[in-house]
């Protein structure tokens, strides 16, 4: 076990547990976008930075394991430097970043929106300047992928290939050029995709999302010539299932 201090409180964790587990388990929020339990902890983001006495530079809660090297040291979750690297980091974001909330599948629903409103960060305090643009593929029969939405926080690509084990995603380019997409630039419908919609139920933002086919299905219901009968696909049960282990 390793004793430290979280905001100046005692606690005893087990060797080897990161500063974020470390906090969930004692009730101690820390904000995160590419954590995703058991598959993505990559430290990307950088939302859930701290402050630990000892260290240089805050430090990432997700990829920190707790050894006795940091017996009797204190973390700060919320500190004045935290709360501002954090808001400084959702800035950098929202400054690449797509932001016509009101048309988007996931508004009210985002983590990105979310973690916004909680910081104080708006679309007129983000920073100016250069901004890729990425063609929407829409040529998949059941989503779509909007890279102007996507914070590259990588959690599609573990889910489709750590929950799936397919890989069909990943992230190509480098540096501020970095999208996530197939390989070769292939669009999705041309890949070994099986439509599961993990990477949909992965994603933080409205990057991702199915293609909604309501219309059709009124339009179906009204036709007094058709028998319709609705049937929720395996997949969808998969999917379902697996948010409520993942949340």
């Amino acid at each position: 076990m390793v004793n430290i201090k979280i905001n100046g409180i005692e606690y005893s964790v087990e060797e080897g547990t990161t500063i974020l587990e470390a906090c969930r388990q004692n009730g101690i929020r820390i904000p995160t976008l590419c954590w995703l339990k058991d598959i993505n902890a990559i430290g990307a983001c950088r939302i859930c930075v701290v402050e630990m006495s000892g260290a240089r530079s805050l430090t990432a809660a997700c990829v920190y394991p707790l050894s006795k090297f940091d017996e009797g040291k204190n973390i700060l979750t919320h500190s004045p430097a935290v709360l501002e690297s954090r808001k400084m980091t959702l800035q950098l974001l929202l400054s690449n970043h797509n932001m016509d909330c009101l048309a988007c599948a996931r508004s009210g629903n985002c983590e990105l929106q979310a973690l916004c409103k909680e910081l104080g960060v708006d679309d007129s305090s983000y920073f100016e300047g250069a901004k890729n643009e990425f063609d929407i593929d829409t040529s998949s029969k059941h989503m779509y992928r909007d890279d102007n939405k996507c914070i590259n926080c990588r959690r599609c690509v573990a889910a489709c290939e750590k929950y799936q084990g397919i890989g069909v995603i990943g992230a190509n380019e480098r540096g501020f050029k970095t999208e996530i997409s197939c390989a070769f630039g292939m669009d999705l419908a041309n890949t070994a995709c099986v439509s599961c919609g993990q990477c949909i139920t992965a994603c933080p933002t409205g990057a991702l999302s199915e293609k909604d086919d309501t219309d059709k299905v009124w339009e179906a219901l009204a036709d007094p010539e058709k028998v319709v009968v609705v049937q929720t696909a395996p997949a969808v049960r998969a999917s379902l299932g697996r948010l409520s282990v993942i949340r």
